[in-house]
Parts: structure tokens; C-alpha cells; sequence
């Protein structure tokens, strides 16, 4: 029995197609074989591993403990945002954004248009050319190198240039400015042949860079090279008779300061302003600023020895010491050296070494023209001696009104903007007091006295310039000017041309403790104001310090 399906004897059947079943995009064409994966790259050094020891690359290492997990990259918290105020002032901003490393700088908004054309991008070369222009005024104007940094690194981020970075020294400026990872960087440099000191015109630049910075104002590029070159052409605030006239009162005050009295007064600024004419008139026959600080030392110190000629029974009370000691405080070159040790401080070295080394100079300068009067007068055996103004009279109200006198006529030599003259002839005065306090009162060491008020003076300097956005040199440099180490620079001139080399070495050596105990307090006062000032960036208000290296 059969079934009527059976297919009859004999006869094939044909085969069978087979079924289509469904397959993944991804598998493999028939009769392609795939290629053996690659053993994983190692070191040459790891020792050879058997098959027993091969594990899959996407194995825990051996070294992992869920218990004990190493750090990861991103902290739990998640990595802090950088968030500028804008209410605080831009030096505080960018220099912040300077000691910050470059992956953690937050991307700026560009502030400024860069032309009268919109959209039309930065013109690199003209914003360098911009920034480099107005780092040198900074610069050349006696300008710390962080603070001409900061006034750089605004400029080009309000420009729209994120990727730059300024470098500052003592006499070359460079800026370096890469568009993105795979462009060559943009380079450009400028070197300052020639410093002045005129405030004024530094606190030009000062608006010029806040107006830059500022959101609310546009200054194009145009605009800004406009107003640059205002600033170059402005002529000083104060004409020739007028700053020979503050040199004058500045030495005179200065002889109050130390004992004298009116004949020492008339004494001192005579021979300060004949110094100050006989030093321009070196200067118009081209001769170097060295030989100008010899020239301007001489004749202060000819008339306090002329002066020690004169009888004690003739005139009483003059002191020829006071009048050499007046026209040495309108020389030290107390602006040069605490812009010196402030950038040591703040990690510049190369520019301090160079500040200090021209501070040596000009000491030097200042040693030679005293010296070569004091040897011709040693000769002429003058009533010079050393102890005659060691034990000076207190007389705390006439030496308060010396020491305003005097930081105002330093004001006026330093080309100060007419505003700010009375505010630091005050803080000087503020000073003065404490050091009298301390010094004559409390009978504390005069390096010690001397830190502490200059420390008061760069306290009250920058809190000065952050009310008014300005640079702090305004209200520091002229303040300074009665802690100068007059004194115990003359005596120790004094004791080396009489042949007591000992005691003319250890007078020095005071008079370069207290220049370095004045140049110390005023950064310190300057970074104690910072302390209450809230840093930009910082999330609890305070401002991240330097690493410590211990040395290395």
C-alpha cells in the first residue's frame, strides 16, 4: 500500500531550494575569512607572557582593587568653572588669568570691534602691533613686568586673541599669538631703547586699557592707535623751571628732615638745583645717565663742604652733613629700586637682576660725585664730621610739614597728573609718622620702622589705584621719599674719604638694608591689600598663590 503522493518508481526528483533565512547586516560574506586581530602593542621591557597569561585587553589590570581605586582624572565635585567678575578691575582680572595655567583659562568674549567693518575678524598683526606699543609706554614708564603682562594680555583678549602670551624684560617685549593647534604662531616683538618717567602719561594708557577692556565702551582699533598716539604727543604736565624748582625743595625739605634749619634749607635747594642744571646740560651733549647722576651729585655736596669753612661763632647751627644728606635724597633711585625687588618677588628675575643692576649704577654714579668733592674738601681739613647730625633734635611737627613738603615736590618731579599730587604728599606724611612713632618713640630699629611705613605706603598705594583704576606707582613712588637712607649714605660716603673704611662699609651696608626693607614693605603693603580685595576666579574670595617648589 501506497500513498498517492509516492512519487512512481524510477522517476527523481529535483532538489529542494533552500530556505531563505534571515542573516545580520554585520555578518560576514560567505568565503571571507577574517583577519587575525592584532596582539596588542607593549613595552619592550615587559617580560614575555605565556599563553596561560594573555588576558583581553578589556580586563581589569591586576593591579585594581574596587576597595582601593585609584584617583580619577576628574575630581568627584567635577572641575570648577573659572567665572571672571566684571566689576572687578581688569589688573586683577588678567593677572589672574596669567597665573592660572593656559588649559584652565576660561575662552573670552571679544569687548571691541576690530574695525569699522563688522564681521570682518582680529587683524592679528595690527593687534599686536597695538599691544606692543602700549606695553613699552607701560614699561619704559617704570611699570612693574607683571602689571605690563596683565595690560598686554587685556589687549588682546578684548580684541578677540585668546591663544597669546607676553613676555616681558627688562628692555624687550615680545607676543606670541597661535589661531589654533595646527597654525604656525604669530610672533612679535619690540625693544625699549629709551625710559622717562612721566605718570601722567601712564596713567593715560591706564584709561586707554579700561576703556579697552570696558563692555560698555567701543574702541576700535583705529580709535585706540588714535588715542596712543595722543598720549605720546601730550607734552609734560610741569615745565623746566618748575621741576628744578621741586628738585630744590625737595633737598631742602629733605635738610629739615635730618636737623637743619633755614640756612640749611637755602643751602640744600641751591645746590640741588644747580645739580639738576648741571645734569640737563650733560644730558643735551649726549652723555650717558651715569656720568648725569656724577655730575648732579657734585655740587649739593661742594656746598656742604664750602658751608663747614664758615665759624661756628658766625653763623650757629648750620650743619654741612644736612645739606649733602638733602642733595642725596633728590638722587637715590628709590623708583628703580622697588620696581626691582617687586619683580623678584613676583618671579621675574631677569628683569630684577637688570633693575637692581641699574640701581647698582646708579649708586655708584652717586658714590663717585660725593666722593671726588669730599676727597678735594678731606684735603682742605673742613669741620666735617661724621657724628654731627647722628643725635638729631625731635621736632615732630616741622619734620611732619618736611616730609609733606618733600613728597610733593617728588610728586612733581615724577610728571604726577595735578589730582594726585596733595593725596600722596599725605600718605608720605602718614609715613613719616609712623616711622617717627616707632623710630624716635619706641626707639625700634630704623630697618624695622622703615618696613613698616613703607608697607603702610603700599597699602594705602593700592587701595588708592583700585579706587581709581589707575596704576599704583602714582601713589607709592613720591610717598616713599622720606624713608630714603639719605643719612647713612653720607655718613658712610663720608667715613670712606676720611680713611675709616670700616665704619663708611657698615653705614653702607645700613643704607642697603633699609633701601631693601622699604622696596620689601611696599609689595607686602601691596599684597596685604589684595587679601581684602576679592580676587576674580577664586571661589571663596581668595587668590591662588605660587606653588611651593622648596628650591628645586
Amino acid at each position: 500500500m501506497t500513498s498517492e503522493f509516492a512519487l512512481p518508481e524510477g522517476l527523481r526528483t529535483a532538489p529542494s531550494a533552500e530556505e531563505e533565512q534571515p542573516t545580520s547586516e554585520f555578518a560576514l560574506p560567505q568565503g571571507l575569512t577574517p583577519e587575525a586581530a592584532q596582539a596588542q602593542e607593549g613595552s619592550a621591557f615587559d617580560a614575555p607572557r605565556t599563553a596561560a597569561q594573555k588576558r583581553n585587553v578589556f580586563d581589569t589590570p591586576r593591579t585594581y582593587s574596587a576597595r582601593h581605586s585609584p584617583p580619577a582624572f576628574t575630581p568627584a565635585q567635577g572641575i570648577p568653572v573659572v567665572r571672571l567678575t566684571k566689576e572687578a578691575p581688569w589688573q586683577d582680572r588678567m593677572r589672574t588669568l596669567l597665573r592660572m595655567p593656559v588649559g584652565d583659562r576660561p575662552v573670552p568674549d571679544s569687548v571691541q570691534r576690530h574695525s569699522d567693518e563688522e564681521d570682518s575678524g582680529p587683524a592679528v598683526p595690527r593687534v599686536l602691533d597695538l599691544t606692543l606699543r602700549i606695553g613699552e609706554l607701560l614699561l619704559a614708564g617704570g611699570e612693574g613686568a607683571e602689571d605690563v603682562e596683565a595690560a598686554m594680555f587685556a589687549v588682546c583678549r578684548a580684541y578677540g586673541l585668546d591663544r597669546c602670551e607676553p613676555t616681558v624684560t627688562f628692555t624687550l617685549l615680545s607676543i606670541s599669538y597661535q589661531p589654533s593647534l595646527i597654525d604656525d604662531p604669530v610672533t612679535a616683538s619690540r625693544t625699549v631703547r629709551r625710559r622717562g618717567t612721566d605718570y601722567t602719561r601712564l596713567a593715560g594708557v591706564y584709561r586707554l586699557i579700561a576703556d579697552i577692556t570696558a563692555e560698555d565702551i567701543d574702541v576700535t582699533l583705529e580709535e585706540a592707535y588714535r588715542r596712543l598716539a595722543e598720549i605720546r604727543r601730550n607734552r609734560h604736565p610741569y615745565p623746566g623751571w618748575a621741576l628744578s624748582g621741586a628738585s630744590g625743595l625737595l633737598a631742602g625739605s629733605a635738610s629739615v628732615l635730618v636737623g637743619g634749619g633755614v640756612i640749611v634749607f637755602v643751602a640744600a635747594a641751591i645746590g640741588a638745583i644747580l645739580g639738576d642744571r648741571l645734569a640737563w646740560l650733560c644730558a643735551g651733549r649726549g652723555l650717558p645717565e651715569f656720568y648725569q647722576f656724577v655730575a648732579a651729585a657734585m655740587p649739593p655736596a661742594a656746598m656742604g663742604v664750602g658751608l663747614a669753612f664758615v665759624p661756628a661763632d658766625v653763623v650757629g647751627g648750620i650743619l654741612p652733613s644736612a645739606v649733602i644728606t638733602g642733595g642725596l635724597f633728590a638722587l637715590l633711585p628709590g623708583r628703580a629700586l622697588v620696581a626691582g625687588v617687586q619683580d623678584g618677588l613676583t618671579g621675574y628675575y631677569i628683569t630684577a637682576s637688570a633693575r637692581l643692576l641699574e640701581v647698582m649704577y646708579f649708586f655708584i654714579a652717586i658714590v663717585l660725585g660725593v666722593l671726588i668733592v669730599l676727597y678735594v674738601g678731606a684735603g682742605l681739613n673742613p669741620n666735617l664730621h661724621p657724628d654731627a647730625t647722628m643725635h638729631v633734635e625731635s621736632r615732630p611737627v616741622i619734620q611732619i610739614l618736611a616730609s609733606i613738603a618733600l613728597c610733593f615736590a617728588f610728586a612733581i618731579l615724577l610728571q604726577q597728573e595735578r589730582n594726585t599730587v596733595i593725596m600722596v604728599a599725605l600718605n608720605g606724611g602718614v609715613a613719616w609718622i609712623v616711622f617717627g612713632a616707632m623710630n624716635t618713640t619706641g626707639e625700634i630699629s630704623a630697618v624695622a620702622a622703615t618696613a613698616v611705613a613703607a608697607g603702610l605706603v603700599g597699602l594705602f598705594g593700592q587701595l588708592f589705584s583700585r579706587y581709581q583704576y589707575a596704576s599704583a606707582l602714582p601713589y607709592v613712588t613720591a610717598a616713599i621719599g622720606p624713608l630714603l637712607p639719605g643719612s647713612a649714605t653720607y655718613y658712610g660716603l663720608l667715613g670712606i674719604a676720611q680713611n675709616d673704611v670700616n665704619t663708611g662699609l657698615a653705614s653702607l651696608s645700613k643704607a642697603a638694608a633699609i633701601s631693601l626693607a622699604i622696596a620689601i614693605g611696599v609689595n607686602l603693603g601691596g599684597e596685604i591689600s589684595r587679601l581684602f580685595l576679592r580676587m576674580p576666579g577664586a571661589r571663596d574670595g581668595s587668590r591662588r598663590a605660587a606653588k611651593r617648589t622648596r628650591g628645586f
